[in-house]
C-alpha cells in the first residue's frame, strides 16, 4: 500500500529565478501589457493574447528562456481551478504567481488548483509520467492546509484509479489502515461469516458470492482537544458486475470506481487528521464485491437489515444502499454530532446534475446552506436535491417494509436517498452525497479518470465549524 500514499507533488522550494505567472483578466490586459517592454507586448499581441480564460502565452525573454506566463482569467473569478491546466501544460520549471496590478485573485485557491493539476496516474506504465511544473508556494497563504487538501484528493483518485484486480475489499483494508497508522487511528474489521455474527445481514449478503471475503472496516481517531463527534461512511464496492441482474460489459468497464465512495471519506479523514481538527473522528467502509456465483444473493429474495427493516430485493444491481444501510445503523449507534456518507449511487444522479456536480441530499436546511457554501468556496461544488415525501411510497413493497429498487424509473436519485434516510436515527444530523467519482473528461485541475467529490467542501464546512 505504501504506493497508493505516495506524495502528490507539492510546493518546490523558493529558487531566485522562479519564472513569474502574470494572471490577468480580459479588462485588465491591455494596460497590463502596456508596462511590459514593447518587444513583450508585440509578442502577445501576435500571439492574440486578451486575458482569455485558460489561456497560456509563454512570453520569451531576451536570452532565448522564458521571461514569464501569461495567464489568462478571462472576465475575473477563474483563480481556481482553472489554474489547473499550468501544472501539465507549461515547460518543466520552477514558477511563481506574480500579482497583477486591477486583478485580484485568491492565492490559495489558484495554488490548490496548480497541485490538483499536477495529479498523474502511471502506477501501470513503464515510462513515468512527465515531471510537472513546479509552484513555489504563494506568499501569505496556509501552504499546510492546501497541500494537505491536495494529498487527501490524490489519495482518493489513487485508490479510484486502481483496477479491482488490485483493489478488492482486503486491498481497500489495507489502505485504510495505512492511513491510519500515520495519523494515529485505530483500525477494526469485521471479516466474512463474523458480519452474520456481529448483525451486518446486508453486508454479508451482497458480498458472500466474492472470493474476496467481504468486511467492514471501522476506523477511530480523535484529534487534540476534540469536541464534536462526526462519523464518515463510504460505499466500499470494489467491482460491481451488478450480481445476478447482470450488468452489459460497456456498463462494467468502469465499475472499478464502484468504490468511490470509500476512496473520498478516506480522502477527507485524511485531511482531517493531517490537520488534526478537534474532532473525534469515525470512518465506516463496508467494502465488498458484488459477484456472481453459486450463492449470489437473488431478485425477490427478502433482507432484513441490521435494524430489523425488511428489504425486498428486485434488483441485485442496487447494492450499495443494502450494504450502506447496514453501515447507517451502525453509524447511527452512537449519535454522532454529524453523519456524512458518499457513494457512486445511481445514474439517475448523474442524468439529473451529470458528471461534475454531485446532489446533496439532507433534512437540515441549515447544514445544506453551510456545505453548499464551503463548497463554491473551494471549487468542489455540490447541489442539493429535496427529500421529497411525495416519493416515500414508491419506496415500499407488498413483500417486506421497503424494496431497494423501485418501479418507474423515475426521480431514482431522491428514491435512493429516501432509502437510506430509512437507516438514519436522527435525519436532521446526516447529509448523503451521491457522487460519480470520476472525470470523463480532463478539465482544469480535474485530470480525466478518478476524482475526489464533495471532500474538500465537507472538509472546510468542519474546519469552519471548528473555527
Amino acid at each position: 500500500m505504501s504506493d497508493l500514499l505516495r506524495p502528490l507533488s507539492g510546493f518546490a522550494d523558493p529558487v531566485e529565478k522562479a519564472v513569474p505567472v502574470w494572471p490577468v483578466t480580459d479588462g485588465a490586459c491591455e494596460a497590463w501589457a502596456a508596462t511590459l517592454p514593447n518587444a513583450q507586448s508585440a509578442w502577445l499581441a501576435t500571439h492574440d493574447f486578451s486575458g482569455q480564460r485558460g489561456r497560456m502565452c509563454t512570453v520569451p525573454a531576451a536570452d532565448g528562456g522564458i521571461a514569464g506566463v501569461a495567464f489568462g482569467l478571462g472576465g475575473g473569478g477563474a483563480e481556481g481551478r482553472v489554474f489547473g491546466d499550468a501544472a501539465l501544460s507549461l515547460p518543466a520549471a520552477t514558477y511563481r504567481i506574480e500579482p497583477v496590478a486591477g486583478v485580484d485573485i485568491d492565492q490559495e485557491r489558484a495554488a490548490l488548483g496548480w497541485l490538483l493539476g499536477s495529479y498523474t496516474y502511471d502506477r501501470y506504465k513503464q515510462r513515468a509520467a512527465r515531471t510537472p511544473a513546479a509552484l513555489v508556494a504563494p506568499e501569505g497563504i496556509d501552504a499546510a492546509r492546501v497541500t494537505r487538501l491536495a494529498a487527501g484528493m490524490g489519495l482518493a483518485r489513487d485508490l479510484i484509479n486502481t483496477p479491482a484486480e488490485d483493489m478488492g475489499p482486503d486491498d481497500l483494508e489495507a489502505a485504510v489502515r495505512a492511513v491510519a497508522a500515520r495519523s494515529g487511528a485505530a483500525v477494526e474489521t469485521v471479516v466474512g461469516d463474523e458480519l452474520l455474527a456481529q448483525n451486518y445481514p446486508m453486508i454479508h449478503t451482497v458480498g458472500r458470492a466474492a472470493a474476496r471475503e467481504p468486511r467492514l472496516i471501522d476506523m477511530r481517531w480523535s484529534g487534540t482537544g476534540a469536541r464534536t463527534t462526526i462519523t464518515l461512511v463510504g460505499k466500499g464496492v470494489c467491482f460491481d458486475t451488478g450480481g445476478l441482474d447482470i450488468k452489459p460489459s460497456s456498463s462494467m468497464l468502469l465499475m472499478k470506481k464502484d468504490m468511490g465512495g470509500a476512496a473520498s471519506v478516506l480522502g477527507l479523514a485524511s485531511m482531517i487528521m493531517d490537520a488534526d481538527l478537534p474532532v473525534t473522528l469515525r470512518v465506516l467502509i463496508p467494502a465488498v464485491e458484488n459477484n456472481v456465483s453459486a450463492n449470489s444473493f437473488r431478485p425477490g429474495d427478502v433482507l432484513t437489515a441490521r435494524n430489523g427493516i425488511t428489504v425486498e430485493n428486485r434488483n441485485t444491481d442496487a447494492e450499495g444502499r443494502l450494504v450502506l444501510g447496514d453501515a447507517l445503523v451502525e453509524a447511527s449507534s452512537e449519535n454522532p454530532d454529524l453523519i456524512v456518507d458518499m457513494a457512486t449511487l445511481t445514474g439517475a444522479a448523474r442524468v439529473a446534475l451529470g458528471p461534475d456536480l454531485p446532489p446533496m441530499f439532507t433534512d437540515s436546511d441549515a447544514l445544506a446552506a453551510e456545505i453548499s457554501a464551503a463548497g463554491f468556496a473551494m471549487d468542489d461544488p455540490v447541489w442539493r436535491l429535496p427529500l421529497w415525501e411525495g416519493y416515500e411510497a414508491d419506496i415500499g413493497s407488498k413483500v417486506a417494509e421497503i424494496t431497494n429498487a423501485p418501479g418507474g424509473g423515475m426521480a431514482g436519485a431522491v428514491t435512493a436517498a429516501l432509502f437510506l434516510r430509512r437507516f438514519v436515527s436522527e435525519p436532521q444530523k446526516w447529509a448523503h452525497f451521491d457522487i460519480y467519482g470520476w472525470a470523463p473528461g480532463a478539465k482544469p485541475g480535474r485530470p480525466q479518470g478518478g476524482e475526489c467529490q464533495a471532500a474538500m467542501a465537507v472538509y472546510k464546512m468542519i474546519e469552519d465549524r471548528c473555527g
